[in-house]
């Protein structure tokens, strides 16, 4: 008798796409390659947009994402369920990163810029190119002129779209320094955007 096509089995990817986090890593931790994968096509795109924010710097970026996960695989078999989402274990160790990384290019660095704006696409020529180019590059400079922890803040709130609890355990901190971190990073990126309209077209 041929059963009925709704109740088939789903297949092996479709299960595995179905589980948790946490239920990925246990996996993971036994040895299931394919559990790494998905949680790579999970996580690593949004670890790597926070860091890239946050540094000004793709290539560091990618440096910084690529570890996370890496420290993520290296934890996997210790992973004690319920103690820590995936998600805001890998943003709390990019932070850390990105921290470490401006310290060190602070260190290395004697001038006051820190980041050299890249040159504009010479593909980008339309005007509607142009200026979403421009809007990006002003956001990055003003998001660079914030101190750091308020730039992890506002970029994991304000562009990841993270909760402020879900914030405060990564940064490590209390929910109203969160609060606070945010509203004073809102309040240095309006000043510093204030005088660049035209770049923001407005």
């Amino acid at each position: 008798m041929t059963m009925p096509r709704d109740t088939a089995a789903q297949s092996p990817e479709a299960e595995m796409d179905a589980l948790s986090d946490e239920a990925l890593l246990v996996l993971y931790g036994r040895g299931d390659s394919d559990a790494a994968r998905v949680l790579t096509g999970r996580h690593l795109g949004r670890v790597y947009r926070f860091a890239a924010r946050v540094l000004g710097d793709r290539a560091e970026a990618e440096d910084v994402a690529q570890e996370a996960m890496l420290r993520l695989w290296r934890v996997a078999r210790d992973w004690r369920p319920g103690e820590a989402q995936v998600s805001s274990w890998l943003y709390r160790v990019a932070a850390n990163l990105c921290t470490d990384r401006q310290r060190a290019r602070a260190r290395r660095r004697t001038e006051a810029l820190d980041d050299v704006a890249e040159p504009a696409d010479d593909r980008a020529d339309t005007e509607s190119a142009l200026m979403a180019r421009q809007r990006a590059d002003a956001l990055q400079t003003a998001l660079a002129s914030l101190p750091d922890r308020q730039r992890q803040a506002v970029v994991l709130r304000h562009i990841e779209g993270l909760t402020n609890p879900e914030i405060a355990t990564i940064l490590d901190i209390g929910v109203e320094a969160v609060e606070s971190l945010t509203a004073r990073g809102k309040r240095g990126l309006t000043a510093a955007l204030a005088g660049q309209k035209a770049a923001l077209g407005l």
